[in-house]
């Protein structure tokens, strides 16, 4: 089969020809892929910010957002069968650690992570587990719905991990507006009573996001005037500001954004957040870390996906054109999420 493979670091990767993928554990699933998301961890990735980390065996298949139909499961698999439409769980976790047996699926003890730390899902099958597999109601394919495996758990994972701050008349403040960010505003919208503004350096990004239901829009200039404006939004500062990117002074600037007892939500990285020890104490301010998404959160985003409350906005690529793909998101021409069909 075909598969997009890094060879190595800060060196772009290559379609390759590799064996298919088959089950050798009772609880592996076989999914033939239908869409595959890219992300901007892709790109982290291939610069080798991830190796430290997960540190995979080079070469291996790229690919972390994915949806497909299941063509073969193991002897012991029983929740889903051959036919199937699925989405895919980015982790393939254990079921028996202590983070497992509480839900907390993106801290399993004996996780891998397709297309992090072995072979994912731009290619044309990838080997799973039973855990990892959501059925998908009828009339959700694929395509709709794949980069919300991580981008939308992500999303939605910090959204719902919120919701008790976002109360009538708390203000939510959403910086970026791509591919995370569009979904983020989206789950906002579904579950919270808050007013959401939205900033971004895109101003197609923020028409996206106030057709989606953003209550309010920055074009994000200056920190100092980003900052002027967003406070005079939210009289005060937001109560919780989500970073869906993390870097380029995005981190920086969050900070500013929030009222007293508010609290920085971190999704996007790359960057550092800094902040002096006696702001934090003296404002009580939060910074809050945010990894992936559990099952159960990934469950519920498939119902508001199926209610039609929340919708992926994708640009499609085929899979011998994923170079461009990458491409096209590192130089930010993709508004939403680029995915890879095979």
């Amino acid at each position: 089969m075909k598969a997009l493979r890094l060879h190595e670091y800060e060196v772009a990767p290559t379609i390759d020809e590799i064996d298919r993928p088959t089950v050798t554990d009772p609880w592996d699933v076989i999914v033939e892929i239908g869409a595959a998301g890219v992300c901007r961890t892709d790109l982290h990735i291939i610069e080798g910010q991830w190796q430290p980390i997960q540190n995979p065996t080079l070469p291996y298949t790229l690919g972390h957002e994915n949806a497909g139909w299941v063509r073969e499961v193991g002897s012991a698999v029983n929740n889903v069968a051959p036919g199937d439409v699925v989405i895919l769980h980015p982790l393939v976790t254990c079921g028996l650690c202590a983070a497992c047996r509480v839900g907390q699926d993106s801290h399993c003890e004996r996780a891998v992570f397709p297309g992090i730390n072995t072979d994912g899902g731009m290619a044309e099958f990838i080997r799973t587990n039973a855990r990892a597999v959501i059925p998908l109601a009828t009339g959700l394919a694929p395509t709709k719905v794949a980069a919300l495996a991580d981008a939308g758990l992500t999303a939605y994972h910090a959204v719902r991990k919120a919701s008790p701050d976002l109360f009538p008349g708390s203000h939510a403040v959403v910086l970026g507006a791509g591919g995370l960010g569009h979904i983020g505003v989206q789950a906002l919208a579904a579950i919270t009573s808050a007013e959401i503004t939205v900033v971004d350096r895109s101003e197609s990004a923020l028409e996206l996001a106030r057709s989606l239901g953003a209550h309010h829009t920055v074009l994000a200039s200056s920190d100092d005037k980003s900052a002027a404006l967003v406070q005079e939004v939210t009289g005060g500062g937001a109560h919780v500001v989500f970073d869906f990117v993390g870097e380029a002074g995005a981190e920086i600037l969050s900070s500013r954004l929030i009222r007293n007892r508010g609290s920085h939500y971190v999704i996007g990285y790359g960057g550092e957040v800094r902040l002096p020890t006696i702001e934090i104490i003296s404002r009580e301010i939060n910074v809050v870390g945010n990894l992936v998404g559990t099952y159960t959160d990934l469950v519920e985003l498939m119902a508001l996906t199926a209610q039609g409350r929340v919708e992926l906005h994708t640009v499609e690529y085929p899979l011998d054109a994923a170079l461009d793909a990458l491409e096209d998101l590192r130089q930010g021409r993709v508004v939403g999420r680029a995915i890879l069909v095979p």
